[in-house]
């Protein structure tokens, strides 16, 4: 891995039938204080150690509610999971969800401001349902007890949640909205090997959309994660806190994304912890994760490039393609996008231009013109 690849990995680290919401739920509050910071699936930045200071109003949380339409949690009984869903429905019968899953030690409100940007310019005509993955955000064991330190997070467990949740929520393959899979980092892996799996399922899976992650220098970059998780601070003492430090440290660039999707990311420190405990810590204890990483990505290029539906990758402006990818680029075999100025956060980092290539995406792919052929069929 090259020098300028290693610095820019560490200079990152440091959404068919409606559902109900839940009864008595009051997003107004609930929201503003139930998302939390995070670290990239498998990045975030060096940082020093919080400042002792009181809430900066600069960064107070925002409310999800001005992005979805429905914050709910939704059972899925065979994966013994109550998940915490996003979603606002495609406003047409024949309309398209795009299904987006997030990075390791995010939550579904990362696709927040991409969210909204993507109802307004496909017209409605585009639903986003996003959701919290096992130990991440919001979403529970069935039976209430919640350990994340020991979930199990193996790929193959976290692809078989995303095909549970789709069954749950559209129980009828022949009458939901077509799929455009949305994944970010290890949320890309999930969804590829999801796509299969679906179809399998007779569900009309539009395209799967990879963002920031590439299977090569992902896997080299790993060794570099426990010295990064060393450097991150254990908590904060306020949300606003948490929130100016993803800001600050360019994790997340775009403060008003940080302002909905951190909170989600950070649990208030249990009762009767040693007085020096930050008052909010971590949601995800992401150095218990380390027994996956590997697996998260190893076969990602391959599963990719095979996938029997459209595909688009989007990293950020100093990503670079591995062999098997630069291969299967030049046959014509998938979309690359790439955006400047961006982080690993892309979607939060510039939600407006990656809210643009997905709808793009899906306009030429589920909205076949005649004589166009889909991304992969040339």
């Amino acid at each position: 891995m090259s020098d300028l690849y290693r610095s820019a990995l560490q200079a990152r680290f440091a959404k068919a039938p409606q559902l109900p919401p839940l009864p008595g739920e009051d997003e107004e509050d609930d929201e503003s204080g139930s998302s939390v910071g995070s670290v990239p699936g498998g990045m975030g930045p060096p940082a020093a150690a919080p400042r002792k200071h009181g809430p900066n109003p600069a960064f107070a949380p925002i409310s999800a509610a001005g992005f979805f339409e429905q914050a709910i949690q939704v059972a899925v009984p065979q994966s013994d999971l109550d998940v915490r869903v996003y979603y606002t429905p495609p406003k047409f019968e024949d309309g398209t969800a795009m299904i987006c899953h997030h990075g390791a030690g995010y939550s579904g409100l990362s696709f927040a401001c991409m969210a909204k940007e993507i109802a307004d310019m496909s017209k409605g005509e585009c639903g986003v349902l996003s959701y919290d993955c096992r130990g991440h955000g919001k979403t529970k064991r069935l039976n209430g007890q919640d350990n994340p330190a020991e979930e199990n997070l193996d790929v193959e467990v976290l692809t078989g949640d995303l095909v549970n949740l789709v069954q749950a929520v559209f129980p009828d393959a022949k009458t939901a909205p077509s799929l455009l899979l949305v994944g970010h980092s290890l949320g890309g892996s999930v969804c590829v090997r999801a796509c299969p799996k679906l179809q399998e399922h007779r569900y009309r899976i539009a395209g799967v959309a990879v963002i920031d992650v590439v299977e090569e220098f992902t896997l080299e970059a790993l060794p570099l994660m426990h010295s990064l998780l060393n450097a991150r601070p254990e908590g904060f003492d306020s949300q606003e806190e948490a929130i100016e430090w993803h800001v600050k440290t360019n994790t997340i660039r775009n403060p008003a994304s940080a302002r909905v999707s951190v909170p989600a990311i950070i649990v208030p420190a249990p009762e009767g912890s040693p007085p020096s405990t930050p008052a909010y810590l971590w949601r995800t204890p992401l150095r218990s994760t380390a027994p996956y990483w590997t697996s998260w990505f190893t076969g990602l290029s391959s599963k990719f490039l095979s996938a029997r539906t459209a595909r688009l990758l989007i990293l950020a402006g100093t990503e670079r393609l591995d062999k098997e990818l630069m291969i299967g680029q030049m046959q014509g075999k998938f979309q690359l996008v790439v955006i400047p100025g961006v982080g690993h956060m892309v979607h939060e980092d510039d939600p407006t231009r990656m809210a643009e290539v997905l709808v793009e995406f899906w306009r030429r792919n589920e909205r076949v013109v005649v004589g166009v052929k889909k991304v992969g069929e040339l």
